[in-house]
């Protein structure tokens, strides 16, 4: 029988697993031949990468899953999306970052489609109905269609121009009403 997901309150202690499941995220995805949209490289060895995941977990609402005391999962929201590419929106709004889940060890167990669902939760019982999310849009577009299957819909496109390299990194918005 599978052991149920459990969500509990992540923070600080949490930073090595988050960035273990990100460099994992980004094995999965080379494995695939899908690496516009993390590179090559583990995110544990990215500086930018390592502070993003520290200033989140510790400044955000950080939400850890798992399964049988084993960190499965992850996703934090926050009250906009931060930075300077994304605007915020016109009205309070809860905001998705950091999701990922370990795909090696729990692959078709929903990990993600669980967090969604309790950032939905979340994001309802705090008063807040927009909840959104930003994220790559490259390649075969599987990304933007996952989180569509989650109940997002598309409100508009970005791009990042990735300084040094010369290419650029699409994005896509999506918000849910929850």
């Amino acid at each position: 029988m599978n052991e149920p997901i459990e969500i509990r309150q992540g923070g600080a202690d949490d930073i090595p697993a988050v960035l273990a499941l990100f460099d994992g995220a980004v094995e999965w995805l080379v494995s695939q031949g899908r690496t516009g949209q993390w590179g090559t490289k583990p995110w544990s060895e990215n500086p930018k990468a390592v502070a993003l995941v520290e200033k989140y977990l510790t400044t955000g609402e950080p939400w850890i899953a798992e399964i049988g005391g084993e960190v499965a999962g992850t996703v934090t929201l926050t009250d906009g999306p931060g930075g300077d590419v994304i605007p915020a929106a016109d009205e309070p709004e809860r905001y998705v970052h950091l999701l990922a889940a370990d795909h090696r060890r729990h692959a078709g167990r929903g990990v993600g489609r669980v967090l969604l669902a309790h950032a939905a939760r979340e994001t309802r019982r705090q008063g807040v109905s927009l909840l959104r999310v930003d994220c790559y849009a490259g390649d075969d577009g599987k990304l933007v269609a996952y989180y569509e299957s989650n109940g997002f819909e598309r409100t508009s496109s970005f791009t990042v121009d990735d300084a040094g390299s010369g290419s650029a990194w699409p994005g896509q918005i999506l918000a849910r009403r929850v």
